[in-house]
């Protein structure tokens, strides 16, 4: 009976602590994310790279155990300009993952009380472990962890860099947890030498090409009534040096002008 009952609290959620309740809204399921990949246009390589980096550590880290060669990927930096999806990429990759979504800012984490910083980091890490297989996403990583050495810096920041850090080190030393930390950033140069070291793959996310930009294009437009005749190769010359957010809007002002002009 001792051992039934053991294995039964076992399987239960332990409940959340008043740290792990702040951060809780900030969960996102999978099934809710509502991105996938075929809403992205183009940036085929970088599907792939992900799916080969993220899906088997999140699904099957039993493979990963035993020997020291192969391990699993626990840290992911996506860099590059501005608009070029790298947050709607981080997103589906998670749908596509079937993990929960954490996606962090500077104001999940801080306080304005002393020493509750730290605390919300550790609840961080310990509530995606309780939701795993988890993503913990940093938008504009280098605001929340950019050089420690900048001039003029608060004591408090370098806490939570340092805390990240630490809690970051945990689960680059458990082979069986199911949690990835996926950044974005464009100012790559501006992160801690330190934080750079714990990416073990940098992926760049470069402006589409005039190939990609006709594939994105094509995707956004997609699921409107436009025009069949639509000169979609004509609107990629067009818009040499747009991002994707670019094109997006730019696809959506010709759509609607060209439903002005009937």
């Amino acid at each position: 009976e001792v051992l039934i009952l053991d294995a039964f609290l076992s399987e239960q959620e332990i409940p959340d602590n008043e740290f792990e309740k702040r951060i809780r809204p900030e969960v996102i399921p999978p099934s809710e994310l509502g991105v996938t990949f075929d809403d992205i246009g183009a940036l085929a390589d970088i599907k792939e790279s992900l799916q080969e980096l993220v899906m088997l550590p999140l699904r099957r880290p039993d493979l990963f155990k035993g020997g020291g060669l192969l391990k699993p990927c626990r840290g992911i930096l996506l860099f590059g300009p501005p608009g070029t999806g790298k947050t709607m990429l981080a997103k589906a990759i998670a749908n596509d993952a079937g993990a929960s979504f954490i996606n962090v800012s500077m104001s999940t984490i801080t306080s304005k009380w002393f020493g509750e910083d730290e605390k919300n980091v550790r609840a961080l890490f310990s509530l995606a472990a309780k939701v795993a297989p988890t993503i913990i996403f940093v938008d504009e990583v280098d605001s929340m962890l950019g050089q420690r050495a900048r001039c003029g810096e608060h004591e408090a920041m370098r806490k939570i860099k340092n805390e990240f850090m630490s809690h970051w080190d945990g689960i680059l030393s458990k082979s069986g947890e199911r949690i990835l930390v996926l950044a974005a950033t464009n100012r790559p140069f501006d992160l801690d030498e330190a934080i750079i070291r714990r990416f073990e793959r940098r992926i760049m996310v470069g402006l589409p090409t005039q190939d990609s930009r006709e594939l994105i294009l094509r995707t956004v437009l997609s699921k409107e009534k436009v025009d069949k005749d639509i000169e979609y190769k004509e609107l990629a010359t067009m818009t040499e040096g747009y991002s994707g957010s670019d094109l997006k809007v730019s696809a959506f002002e010709h759509f609607f002008l060209t439903l002005v002009s009937r």
